[in-house]
């Protein structure tokens, strides 16, 4: 492990089926004034809207709703929660459903109390907060985005066409606690859940394709993904299977909850390619993150060759004997198209809606990242972006 680095997480978990019940611990640690955060109403339709509600009531909390929080959260929608919220005097957002909604309601607990357009302060300028933070409590519906468990949040400006992300340094902005229930994801549709599973494999991906050192955290990212492949395949075939969506939750918040990155640089680029293309298209994340991969996991391969081959021998069972590094690092990826395939992913960005003229727009909305094994050049973006169509 190369580098200095501290660790803390203070989310605490709640996971199982019966992990609901534990609001009742959780609630009375915060004042009357709650808001509920959710989106489009499916809670509503699967009964978890009621059960949280009856939670609510029980502990003598007075409601307010934020509702409708769309699958990528608008600047608009963001003003729109933190008036309300101003509005109810918040001691507590409880976020109930997925990613976005998690990232939407830290959103609002650092813009409540903040003097400046958040939208500047927060997602342009990548600043810290330097207000009171309103706690944040989450019941997930959805596996994939670790949301429940980091300082992440993720917000797009229909206007301008940019989704941007901004990963808070303080721990104060992580949810107090999270309650995962994986009966809860059993409703998605297969659409959502295979794109939450590429979501929670590319976070992996995004932070074990950097550094060359032997890292302890790579031995952990592998293990990861290897679950990840077995739950994948099982849950595709039998999505009320426990077990499996289980494993899937716990892996996508393992995932992208801080343990990974450390003594790593990571590389983030096929999240700001895909967010980009979110951007224009407000397609689902996932999907926007597996049209994107490979072509740009095949262009850097060469940069990083030592750890493609590693990734194709420990992830993908690749037989390195009497083969160059470049053909198992090849073979690797190629096996990793293939899993991409068979849960029905989106290939190529063209069938997310966008065309050849609106590749320069993306590119210039592109954000580049530093840390992986090369940093993209303009002319890069597009080729790829090309090779993506």
């Amino acid at each position: 492990m190369l580098g200095n680095f501290e660790y803390c997480n203070p989310t605490k978990l709640y996971f199982g089926e019966e992990s609901l019940d534990y609001l009742n611990v959780e609630l009375p640690k915060y004042g009357k004034n709650v808001a509920l955060v959710y989106g489009g109403g499916s809670i509503k339709k699967n009964g978890i809207y009621s059960e949280v509600v009856k939670i609510l009531q029980d502990n003598g909390k007075d409601v307010a709703e934020i509702a409708g929080v769309m699958p990528n959260p608008t600047v608009a929608k963001l003003y729109e929660g933190v008036e309300i919220a101003r509005k109810h005097n918040v001691d507590l957002l409880l976020a109930v459903g997925g990613g976005s909604v998690c990232d939407y309601a830290k959103a609002v607990s650092v813009s409540v109390n903040c003097d400046e357009d958040p939208w500047n302060k927060y997602f342009l300028r990548s600043e810290e907060p330097d207000c009171e933070i309103i706690p944040v409590g989450c019941v997930l519906t959805m596996a994939g985005t670790g949301s429940e468990m980091n300082a992440g949040a993720v917000i797009t400006n229909q206007e301008t066409k940019q989704k941007r992300g901004h990963v808070f340094l303080s721990e104060e902005i992580m949810p107090k606690f999270s309650v995962l229930n994986p009966r809860y994801t059993m409703t998605l549709p297969e659409y959502q859940m295979v794109s939450g599973i590429y979501d929670i494999f590319n976070h992996i991906c995004e932070q074990y394709f950097s550094g060359e050192d032997d890292n302890t955290s790579d031995y952990i990212s592998e293990g990861l993904m290897r679950s990840l492949l077995v739950s994948s395949r099982i849950a595709c075939e039998n999505p009320q299977n426990y077990e499996a969506r289980s494993n899937i939750m716990w892996t996508a918040t393992w995932a992208l909850n801080t343990l990974v990155d450390k003594g790593k640089s990571t590389d983030w680029m096929v999240h700001m390619l895909g967010q980009a293309i979110g951007g224009y298209t407000n397609a689902t994340h996932g999907m926007t993150l597996s049209a994107v991969s490979l072509p740009y996991y095949r262009y850097i391969m060469q940069f990083g060759l030592p750890k493609f081959k590693r990734f194709a021998m420990n992830v993908w069972g690749i037989d390195a004997e009497e083969k160059s590094d470049v053909q198992v690092a090849e073979e690797g990826l190629a096996a990793m198209e293939k899993w991409m395939k068979e849960l029905g992913l989106i290939m190529n960005i063209a069938e997310l809606g966008v065309s050849e003229e609106m590749i320069e727009g993306i590119a210039d909305v592109t954000v580049v990242q530093q840390g992986g094994y090369k940093v993209l050049d303009r002319d890069e973006i597009v080729q790829i972006l090309r090779e993506s169509l």
